[in-house]
C-alpha cells in the first residue's frame, strides 16, 4: 500500500510503498477513505511533544482521524465485519480495563495514541490497523460520508465531551468561546445545536466570519 511516511522533524512526508498491515486476532484493518489533518499531527511532525513520549521515528506514519470501510478482521472479532463503514478514534482502548468498561476509553490504562506512538501506526495511508476492533471501531450511520467523519475528528469529540458531558450545556445557557480555531469553531457549532446563546471571541476577523 501507499503511505505518507515521516522522515524527520519538519521535513516533507515521503509517499512510498510500504507493507500492507495484517489484523491482530482481535483487531481489524480499515481501508482509509479520508483522514483529517490535526494540529496534533503538526506538533508531532515538528517534534514538539517528545517530552510526552509522542515523538515519531523515521518510517512512522502519522494521522489519527480516519474513516473508511473494514477490509480485514481477526478471527476473534465479533461486532464488526468486513465492509462495515467505520470511524477510528484517536485514543485506542483495550476494552478490558475499568476506564474502558465505564465509557472512558480515551483514558484507558493501556491506551495507544493512533499515529503518534511507534506501536500505533497512523492513517496517512491506504490502510490502517486497529487493535481491539470490537471496542474501538465505531460504525457510521447511513448518510455520513468518510470525508464528513474525518472532518469531525478529534476536534469535535473534544468539544462535545467538554460541553455536553462535563459542562452540561443546554438551551438558554450563555456560552463564550475564546479562540475560534478548530476546537473553538466545533464548540460554536455544538453549543448552537444544544440551544445555547453563543459568543465567539477572536483577534482574527476571518475566524469570526467562520464562527458566524
Amino acid at each position: 500500500m501507499r503511505a505518507a511516511v515521516f522522515t524527520d522533524y519538519g521535513e516533507p512526508l515521503d509517499v512510498r510503498e510500504v507493507d500492507d498491515p495484517e489484523p491482530d486476532p482481535d483487531g481489524a484493518v480499515v481501508a482509509v477513505e479520508a483522514c483529517g489533518v490535526c494540529r496534533s499531527d503538526w506538533h508531532a511532525w515538528q517534534g514538539d511533544w517528545d517530552w510526552r513520549g509522542l515523538d515519531p521515528v523515521p518510517g512512522h506514519v502519522l494521522g489519527h482521524e480516519p474513516a473508511g470501510h473494514v477490509l480485514k478482521v481477526g478471527e476473534e472479532v465479533e461486532r464488526v465485519s468486513e465492509g462495515d463503514h467505520v470511524a477510528v478514534p484517536f485514543n485506542l482502548g483495550d476494552g478490558s480495563c475499568h476506564r474502558c468498561k465505564t465509557g472512558h476509553s480515551n483514558i484507558c490504562e493501556n491506551r495507544q495514541a493512533l499515529g503518534l506512538q511507534p506501536d500505533a501506526p497512523g492513517a496517512f495511508a491506504e490502510q490502517v490497523p486497529v487493535p481491539h476492533a470490537d471496542h474501538n471501531l465505531v460504525k457510521l450511520p447511513e448518510g455520513v460520508s468518510s470525508t464528513e467523519m474525518a472532518g469531525l475528528g478529534c476536534r469535535f469529540m473534544t468539544a462535545f465531551h467538554g460541553l455536553a458531558h462535563r459542562a452540561d450545556l443546554g438551551a438558554g445557557d450563555w456560552f463564550v468561546v475564546h479562540g475560534c480555531g478548530g476546537v473553538g469553531l466545533s464548540a460554536v457549532q455544538i453549543a448552537t445545536a444544544l440551544g445555547a446563546n453563543v459568543v465567539g471571541v477572536d483577534l482574527v476577523e476571518e475566524k469570526l466570519d467562520f464562527a458566524e
